[in-house]
């Protein structure tokens, strides 16, 4: 319990669920090698996660898993729910990655923007669902080299609004861009970038699961890259940005909140990362489940309050 006498947060407002790794390969119904980096979403009584799946092949497609309390007995469907096309969509010739889900109430359809990658190197694509069974793919709305991709819920002007983080030039920060149709878009603008020096976020940063709308504003939670002596490092922050102009970054943490602790984070194909994809709130409004990819192996949960994550921000509970 934390003191609410306490203006600051003193200690991660994140708490790992005692089944973790909720998701392994071998929970798969058929042969794979690795399940990590799931897009999340609330769909009726259950939540069903859209995981990254790596092949013995080396790439990578999407299977649905679906849980009645978002924690234990994940159900998969007997196969993939989408494989890259590297006939109609050859930015696919090395598989598709790190889904984002978002719910699109003006569509009545779910938004999946993932990363395609290629020789060409890494882009955002996007594809409209209503069941996550069948997917219209709007092909790439980015160009190399570009990740990290989410769209907000709703439009704002007119225009839906796209966060992504484009690698230009050896910077790597979250930027924004605008379309009015989901195919057109605007040249990035800056909302959140990489700090210089010895920070922990110094490196590169990238959008985790997709903006959580808020009273207080839209919540993001963010990964940040260290390089050090023994490779990269990937641990989370927080951020929030303002309900009606979301390039105005209203807050963000000093420290990382959230990184590589347990066996199951610090060992795996790709070590030292947790990398937050989906988040979902549970029916009260204030449990946060955040699901995350653990060293680019496994799938993990850790759980918030989403007064603890404002609090972390310095922002009243009651914004």
């Amino acid at each position: 319990m934390h003191d609410q006498a306490q203006p600051r947060q003193t200690s991660s407002p994140f708490v790992r669920s005692e089944s973790n790794p909720i998701i392994t390969a071998a929970d798969l119904p058929y042969r794979a090698h690795a399940a990590f980096n799931p897009g999340a979403t609330r769909r009726g009584d259950e939540i069903a996660l859209l995981v990254r799946v790596e092949s013995f092949s080396g790439k990578s497609h999407f299977a649905v898993a679906r849980s009645a309390d978002g924690e234990h007995d994940w159900q998969f469907a007997a196969n993939p729910a989408l494989e890259g096309d590297a006939v109609r969509h050859p930015e696919d010739a090395w598989g598709i990655e790190d889904p984002r889900v978002v719910y699109l109430p003006e569509l009545g359809r779910y938004a999946v923007t993932f990363t395609s990658y290629s020789a060409d190197g890494p882009l955002v694509s996007l594809a409209l669902t209503e069941d996550l069974v069948s997917f219209e793919r709007l092909g790439p709305i980015r160009p190399p080299d570009d990740k990290d991709a989410a769209l907000f819920p709703r439009r704002f002007g007119g225009n839906w609004l796209l966060l992504h983080r484009p690698y230009r030039g050896g910077s790597a920060n979250i930027m924004l861009s605008r379309s009015p149709d989901l195919r057109h878009w605007s040249e990035p603008e800056l909302v959140l970038p990489a700090r210089a020096g010895g920070w922990w976020d110094a490196g590169k940063v990238g959008l985790g699961p997709p903006p959580l709308e808020t009273s207080a504003g839209w919540l993001l939670m963010y990964h940040g890259v260290r390089i050090t002596a023994s490779g990269a490092l990937y641990r989370s922050g927080l951020a929030l940005l303002d309900l009606d102009d979301p390039t105005r970054v209203l807050a963000r943490t000093d420290d990382w909140h959230f990184g590589p602790e347990t066996d199951y984070e610090r060992t795996g194909d790709v070590p030292n990362v947790v990398f937050p994809s989906g988040w979902v709130l549970d029916p009260s409004g204030e449990r946060v489940l955040v699901y995350y990819g653990a060293a680019d192996t496994v799938v993990g949960l850790a759980t918030a309050s989403l007064s603890d994550l404002l609090a972390t921000l310095d922002i009243p509970a009651a914004a």
